[in-house]
């Protein structure tokens, strides 16, 4: 699995290949790095505990419920996938990372 820094960086690149390298930008790419790795940490969790937890209800009682970390791996990919459009980038439109210059 691809690292977030491997991943800020491909991204960063894109950027600069639009032209587009600018500080909100940049901010956005920071913001996508965190959803990603939230949203490992988040499936790491569903993985570990599976999709059914148990809890305490606010009276006491064990009960199960949904993991929370499937809202948290949801909205994650939701915000990134936001991102990704705001940068407009798309996989009609990326530039391949093995087209560096030598």
């Amino acid at each position: 699995m691809a690292s977030s820094k491997s991943i800020k960086e491909s991204l960063m690149k894109q950027l600069e290949n639009k032209g587009a390298n600018v500080d909100h930008f940049l901010i956005l790419i920071d913001d996508y790095a965190n959803y990603y790795e939230r949203e490992k940490i988040a499936q790491k969790d569903i993985k570990a505990r599976g999709h059914i937890v148990k809890a305490r209800s606010s009276s006491g009682t064990v009960i199960e419920k949904e993991n929370p970390s499937i809202k948290t791996a949801i909205n994650c990919n939701k915000q990134k996938l936001a991102i990704l459009k705001q940068l407009g980038l798309t996989v009609e439109n990326t530039v391949s990372d093995d087209d560096d210059e030598l």
